[in-house]
């Protein structure tokens, strides 16, 4: 294994990504700039061949599976050991998604005691954008950082709304808080 480049945001790791040969990505959820769901899903639309595995600290279904969503293909948090990350960077260039122990279990005990979340309805982009929205990012900020039109944005925040069947924002951030895409600490 060799690392090809380190990146302080998605924005810089997506441009490099773009420009050079690289089998696997490997992201956290948390960075500044353009949102690593985005830069998840733009590569899977533009350059198929990386393959993207997630390395982060969130263990909420909601970022697993708007992740995978996106086309991450393995899935890794860090309270694992670091052979759980090398064991998922094998399984990723073998071709094969994977995810951690503690992901795995999780996501499997949801879908087995799943009535239909709320959230099952949002797209990888609404998910974004209301994680965005929650966490005090203003409208114009998050359209410079998914190279969106505010306008866009805010058709989005009125479609999460809708969805989520919500009225206003802090009813929103409530759900969000509920729903557990972001905890009091955050806001």
């Amino acid at each position: 294994m060799e690392v090809a480049g380190e990146f302080a945001d998605a924005g810089s790791a997506y441009s490099f990504l773009l420009e050079e040969s690289a089998d696997i990505a490997i992201t956290d959820l948390n960075m500044p700039g353009l949102s690593a769901l985005e830069m998840i899903e733009r590569l899977r639309q533009r350059k198929s061949s990386t393959r993207v595995l997630v390395f982060t600290m969130y263990s909420n279904i909601n970022y697993v599976t708007n992740a995978l969503n996106a086309g991450a293909k393995a899935y890794v948090t860090k309270s694992s050991d670091a052979a759980t990350l090398l064991h998922g960077v094998r399984e990723v260039k073998a071709g094969r998604q994977y995810l951690s122990a503690d992901v795995a279990q999780r996501l499997a005990l949801e879908q087995f005691g799943k009535d239909g979340s709320s959230l099952d309805h949002l797209t990888v982009r609404e998910f974004e954008i209301l994680r965005l929205l929650v966490t005090g990012r203003r409208v114009d900020e998050i359209a410079e950082v998914l190279n969106l039109s505010p306008k866009t944005v805010r058709n989005v925040h009125y479609n999460v709304k809708k969805k989520l069947e919500v009225r206003d924002d802090i009813e929103l951030v409530r759900r969000a808080i509920q729903l557990k895409i972001i905890s009091p600490a955050e806001i």
